[in-house]
């Protein structure tokens, strides 16, 4: 087993197209196919609906708004906007980065990722969330499983249930809070190299901090791609969605999570995944980006109905030496968060 199969996980991308369309053009595109997006996802989603449960119905709410997927454009349509992103990648080349022009906008909102995490984040920013004080702690019980490389091949560790408490004074903090594994509670110490402790931030997210992020996607994707901690190897998109991931099923304001999802969907790569399912089984609507670099792939899972967060996974999609194609390398389930005023005690 070499180091790059340790490495995280990372791909270098193109970056996307950043030659502009008029906006009127843009806006008629995107009003032109609106109101097909219904109908192709409620068909997909009625359909794996009907293969679970038996029955050929599907039930929860449905969002105003929903974007088209480009297979669905009429043709003299179709041939126009592809011009236009042809054009813009010719000039572009492989640059990188985050861009927030018309061009890239058009052809981020009608993929179908894109449009799952539409629904998400509107379902996100309608939820209620209890307001939670600097003194108190956000509970969490998961079930979890990783697999272990220290053989040079992946051995899957039990399925464990695992109880956290995050505590949410800003900090600088030495003391993160307490987890509860295999019937032992241990504390939670600052990060390594934090020796005045660990403030709120990205590696130790906060109600309040959450409420410090903006809630314009485009801005808060800016913010995440200038923040994000760099590595070896390691490409920014990538890096920014698994980020984006370590936040998610955490306690945060409405808005935040609902900016949080929409900037998730302008990530180069992002793709839905219909068969997404979590550590205890209960499949959802996946979000997924494939790491072709490593042959790895990470999914958030969402219910289907309510669109709520119900875990992760990651697994191989390519053979390495430290296991075949389909290997789990990791995968969580979000069984309960809460907020309690002590570390230790349950809701």
């Amino acid at each position: 087993m070499n180091d790059g199969d340790r490495e995280e996980i990372a791909r270098l991308l193109p970056a996307p197209a950043d030659q502009d369309l008029p906006r009127e053009q843009h806006l008629r595109h995107k009003e032109l196919l609106m109101h097909r997006i219904d109908q192709d996802i409620d068909q997909d989603i009625a359909r794996d609906t009907a293969q679970e449960a038996g029955r050929e119905r599907v039930t929860g709410s449905r969002p105003a708004r929903r974007l088209l997927r480009p297979a669905l454009l009429a043709p003299a349509t179709a041939l126009t906007l592809a011009a236009a992103l042809a054009a813009g990648v010719a000039l572009n080349g492989g640059a990188r980065g985050h861009s927030g022009t018309s061009a890239h906008r058009v052809a981020t909102d009608m993929r179908p990722a894109a449009a799952l995490l539409g629904r998400i984040s509107d379902a996100a920013g309608e939820r209620s969330t209890p307001r939670v004080r600097d003194d108190q702690f956000v509970y969490t019980r998961e079930k979890a499983q990783g697999a272990d490389l220290t053989s040079g091949k992946a051995v899957l560790d039990p399925l464990r249930e695992r109880e956290s408490w995050s505590a949410q004074e800003p900090g600088p903090l030495r003391r993160l809070g307490l987890v509860r594994e295999n019937g032992e509670t241990l504390p939670v110490n600052a990060e390594f190299g934090d020796t005045d402790g660990t403030p709120a931030g990205l590696s130790r997210p906060t109600y309040s901090w959450f409420r410090t992020l903006p809630t314009d996607p485009d801005k808060l994707l800016t913010y995440l791609y200038a923040h994000t901690p760099f590595a070896e190897g390691r490409g920014r998109d990538q890096a920014v969605f698994e980020q984006i991931g370590s936040l998610l099923g955490g306690m945060m304001p409405p808005a935040t999570a609902a900016a949080l999802y929409r900037a998730a969907a302008e990530i180069p790569g992002v793709t839905a995944a219909p068969q997404a399912h979590d550590a205890i089984g209960r499949r959802g609507l996946g979000i997924a980006r494939d790491d072709t670099r490593y042959g790895v792939r990470t999914e958030w899972v969402f219910d289907k109905e309510d669109y709520s967060f119900l875990g992760s996974r990651s697994y191989l999609i390519k053979d390495r030496s430290y296991g075949k194609a389909g290997t789990l390398l990791s995968s969580e389930a979000e069984l309960e968060i809460a907020v309690v005023d002590k570390a230790g005690e349950r809701p």
